[in-house]
Formats: structure tokens, sequence, C-alpha cells
């Protein structure tokens, strides 16, 4: 199989039918989307768009407010392609005619820096410009893909041909690359969308360009690599600053490789994935493990109670991993883009749909909450907070969810020549162009709660079939029509070739067992401890269901764990349920002889529903005993 030949299967070409995602869909449609659009009226975002604000005028527009309003066009705009929505388009439609009344004559639309510091355009690198104008290129396509209405498009190809000039072509501004990665994504996509090399040509001279300038500032408290500018793009080998900076960067570097069939960039983005998955991220999928910085720090460092895992980050995390798969299937890249999806994304989102985390921990103590809430400013330590709230100042995640939920379809399938990849597993009715024709496939599962999945062919054809056998999975069965087959796998891919017949009904069957992983010695928080998955979803206990101390709680390889269904927060989800040992208490503070222990019933949840029931302690990660 030849790298540098595949190509996406758009959510557009896919219909979710019942199960988890489907399930989390209807909610973002019927709760999350207006909940978003109702804090970001609050507080001033979409009133921004009318560039009327005045000194002493409260709502002041801030540098990266556009960016907050587009993405949830985006978002929006995914859900309307899929459902149309008269009353949510027309929304849609008063936020694109103040962008059509406001830009300006030469294409420039920034709020801030129209009525807030109009003389400072294009100025400063750390001020996010260029992010915005990229997520207004991405939610433009979306909207036009949508509704077939191009006022926006037009807006965001005008601000395009300005960008363009001034920084490819004139280098007039007084940097010379974006300080938050975006547009690179968003000018591939609108070259893809419109077929014009002018737009490929901008984002690979923003990428090229990276890390050989020496007008490319960086903010005061920190240095090149938080912008990811310390390196030329091609000389990177490990993952450093930002992490949401970072993985747009590495997504960008993988969409230029997949187009330009460049070996050399795909061996940078290679080495880059396996250093974040084999040392730089949490089990949960989560990545960037300090606030300082919102930053990737170095090899091991992978701490609990201040662990940052942006929301963000992960869904980045998993935007990576989509293309890598595109250039070279490997199961690794659609485990990891799981591994995000099913735990630190989601733990970004309420179970009801309407508050958000923007960071998220390994484990909680509110104790320790509490008593460095008390401290002065200049006493406290850097705590994630424990209960999701509705929106933030820096709100990027909640419509970056939006966006991330409404496409996540786009996840299940690529093709690459005669062969049909299944990535991630979902239910839905899927359109797949294929050299000269549309095969049509549909896919029945109760994943990531169970391991049986059901795809039946709709098209007659010879084409081959690409499974993928997830790296959990310690055994996988398929059968094709009734009839079990062993079938030669390939990076963790199951191939079948075959004349298809319409009807003809593939099961493949992976045992979900509850397993147990220990992390390196080298992770000094975790030294002793493990953590307890089940399929994609790792879990997590809350003190609200274990009433003692979390983190003296010793799980055992040989226990028994339970499977059950309960309902949280009027969600039903799998349970774990085990016996544990833990030690009695007692009231000396050391003691030179063992403790007693008993045994308990541990209750664990899916990591994503933490913090659903109040205020509790958590932990991800128990010690061991044999």
């Amino acid at each position: 199989m030849e790298k540098y030949v595949g190509k996406p299967v758009s959510f557009d070409q896919i219909d979710l039918m019942e199960g988890f995602w489907k399930e989390k869909q209807d909610l973002f449609r019927e709760v999350t989307i207006n909940a978003v659009y109702d804090r970001f009226e609050e507080t001033g975002r979409f009133e921004a768009l009318n560039f009327n604000w005045k000194e002493g005028m409260p709502n002041k527009p801030h540098i990266f407010w556009e960016s907050d309003v587009t993405k949830w066009i985006e978002g929006a705009a995914y859900f309307l392609q899929k459902q149309p929505d008269p009353e949510l388009e027309a929304k849609v439609d008063v936020l694109v005619q103040r962008m059509v009344d406001t830009q300006g004559e030469d294409g420039y639309l920034n709020a801030y820096f129209t009525v807030v510091e109009p003389e400072a355009r294009f100025t400063r690198r750390t001020d996010h410009e260029l992010y915005c104008a990229g997520h207004l290129v991405e939610g433009a396509i979306a909207y036009a893909k949508a509704t077939g209405k191009t006022a926006m498009l037009e807006v965001a190809k005008k601000y395009i041909d300005l960008i363009d000039r001034v920084f490819r072509i004139e280098h007039s501004a007084k940097f010379d690359t974006p300080g938050h990665q975006e547009i690179e994504l968003a000018l591939f996509k609108l070259y893809e969308y419109t077929g014009e090399e002018r737009y490929k040509e901008l984002a690979e001279y923003f990428i090229n360009t990276r890390g050989t300038s020496d007008r490319d500032e960086t903010y005061s408290f920190t240095d090149q690599e938080h912008m990811q500018s310390h390196l030329p793009v091609r000389e990177k080998e490990t993952a450093e600053g930002h992490a949401v900076r970072a993985l747009y960067l590495y997504s960008s570097m993988a969409d230029m490789a997949l187009i330009n069939k460049d070996d050399e960039l795909y061996q940078v983005c290679k080495k880059l994935f396996k250093n974040i998955v084999n040392r730089r991220m949490y089990i949960t999928g989560g990545v960037g493990s300090t606030n300082r910085g919102e930053s990737f720090t170095f090899d091991y460092d992978l701490p609990e109670y201040t662990s940052y895992n942006e929301t963000c980050a992960s869904i980045a995390l998993a935007l990576f991993c989509r293309r890598m798969w595109l250039i070279e299937p490997n199961h690794i890249y659609a485990d990891c883009a799981e591994r995000a999806l099913y735990n630190t994304v989601l733990s970004g989102i309420s179970l009801a749909g309407d508050s958000f985390f923007y960071e998220n921990p390994l484990a909680t103590n509110p104790n320790r909450n509490a008593f460095n809430d008390s401290r002065p400013q200049g006493l406290k330590e850097h705590l994630p907070i424990l209960e999701r709230v509705k929106v933030f100042d820096c709100s990027c995640c909640p419509p970056n969810l939006l966006r991330a939920i409404g496409s996540i379809a786009d996840y299940m399938y690529s093709v690459a020549d005669d062969v049909i990849y299944a990535h991630c597993y979902m239910s839905g009715k899927a359109t797949i162009p294929l050299n000269d024709k549309n095969v049509k496939l549909e896919q029945k599962t109760k994943y990531p709660y169970d391991g049986c999945i059901n795809i039946t062919t709709l098209t007659e054809g010879d084409y081959t079939l690409a499974l993928r056998i997830p790296g959990w999975a310690d055994d996988a069965k398929i059968r094709i029509n009734d009839e079990l087959l062993t079938l030669p796998i390939k990076n963790g891919y199951a191939y079948c070739k075959r004349s298809w017949k319409s009807g003809d009904q593939i099961v493949l069957e992976l045992k979900m067992d509850v397993k147990i992983f220990e992390a390196n010695s080298k992770v000094v928080d975790l030294c002793g401890r493990a953590a307890i998955t089940r399929g994609p979803l790792v879990y997590c206990a809350e003190a609200i269901d274990n009433p003692y101390n979390l983190r003296d709680v010793r799980i055992s390889r040989a226990a028994n764990y339970e499977v059950v269904k309960e309902m949280i927060d009027h969600t039903e989800l799998p349970i774990i349920t085990t016996q544990v040992s833990v030690r009695e208490t007692m009231e000396e503070l050391y003691l030179d002889k063992p403790l007693p222990k008993r045994t308990v019933p541990l209750k664990l949840i899916p990591y994503f529903a933490w913090a659903n029931r109040g205020v509790t302690e958590m932990t991800t990660w128990f010690l061991i005993e044999e």
C-alpha cells in the first residue's frame, strides 16, 4: 500500500443513526448550540461585529472574539448541513451580514484592531489576527456547504487576498508567520474547496517560513518554543510549547506532506507523533501538561492534580491523527484519536450539554482547591476548577466542541486506491466515493460500550474493506455472511478483498475486556499506580460513590470486574464495579508497622462523565497489588 494516496470521507457523506455519537449530536443540536450562542450574545461577542464600541462602553472587543464567533458559525453549519433549521440559519445570517457591512474596503476584518487599536493592525504577532482569519475561512466554507450562501465566503476570500499581499508578496506586516497557528489549516481547506493554488502557496509560505524569521516576536513571558518558532518545521523532533499551536502546526504539516507527497515532512510528523503518544500524552488523550503557556513540558512529566489538558488540545490531537492515517494507515493513529475524543474531549462538556471544562485533570482534591482559593493571589498554585462553567473569558473550547461533534463522522472512513478504511466505529449510513462509483455501507454498533460492529454492503463491486483492529483489543473475530475468516492484517487493519454483493454482512467482534494499565516508572507521579480502561474508555472513581480515601485504593489484576448500567444526570452509562482493599485509618501521622486492610466496593465511571454530580474528589490512577 503506497503512502500519500489517502482521501478523507467527509461527515457530509455519512448520516449517523442511533448510538453513542448520534445521541451526542442530538444533545448538541437541542442544547449546546443555543447554550453557546446565548453566552456569546450576553458577553458581547456578537455585538462586537457591529464595530460600534467606544471607550467607556461595556464588553470591550477582545483580540480573539472573532474566532469564537466564526467557530460557533462553523459548528452550527455542520448541524445545518444535516438538518435544516430556519431559526438557527437566521441567527447566522445576521452575523454574516454584520461582517459584510463592516469589512474594510481592502478586505480587513477584525473588531479589536478596527475600533480599539486601528494603528496596530498587522504589527503584533502575539495578537491572533491570522488565527481569527483562519477560523473565518473554515466557518465560511462550512456555511457555504450547508446553505449554498456565499456571502461569508466572499468576505473570507477578500480578507485572505489582503493577507496574502501583506505577508507573502509585500512583506509589509511587522512579522512573518502567525503567532497562533490555524490559518494554515484553513488555507489548505480553502485550496481543496476552490482549487485555487494561491491558497496552498500561502499556507506553504507560512509553514516553510516558520522558525526562520528574525521578525517573529513572541510574548515577553515566554520563548519561541511557545509559538513553535524555535526551529524550522523540518528540524523539529519533540513536541514543545503551546499544545494547541503545536498540534495545529503538525496538522498543517501533515496536510502539506499529503498534498505534496513529501516524505521528509511526513517523517517529521511521524517523529513528533511518537514523541507525544510515547512520552507526553496522558492516558486520557490529554496533552499540554502545564498551565504555564498551556504547554508540553518534558518527557514523562505528567502530573495529576495540576494537569492542564486543554479540551482544544485534544481536539487538535484528533485532527492531527486523522491526517496521519490519510498518509499511512496505521491503527495507532485511530487509537490515539479515539483516546482523545472519548475521554478528554468529551470531559470538556457536561452530560447536560450546557457547561464546559477548559482543563481536564486526572485527579482532584476539593480540600486542596478550597485551601488554594483562600490564599492571597500571589500564593495560589494553579489548580483546575472542579465544576464546569457556562462560559470562559477565553472561551475557545465550547465552539470547538461544536465543530468537533458536528463533524464527528469525519473519523469513520477514508479511501485509497480500491480500499475503504474503517477507522472509528459508529452507527451510520455512508456513501463513499471510490474510483468511478459510490459505495454505500451501513454500520451498526453500540461502540464504545460494546465491541460488536456490523457493516452491511449496500452496493455491489470489487474493492477491499480494511477494518481497524484497535491496539487494546486482545482478540478480534471477523465474520462475513456468518463465515469466520482469517484475514491478512497490516499495521492493525484487517484487509478483506472480494466481489461484494448488496446485503453482504461483515461482523467485527472486538473483545472488550476491562484492562489494567501501569504507567512508565519515569512518570514520577504514577509510580506503582495503574489505570482502568475498557475499550477506548478510561475510567475514574469519584468520592461521591466511594466514601473512603481514593488515593489509598489498591486494585488487583486478578479481581473480578463487572460492567453494569447506571444513570448519571439522565444519561445511561456503563459502570465498572469491583472489590478493592484500603488500609484502616489511624490517628498517628506515621506508624512503624503495617496497617490492617479491609475490602470495600469500588465504583468506576467513564472519565468523560466525572464532575456531573457536584464537587467531589476524583482519581484516575490507583495503587496496584498483585
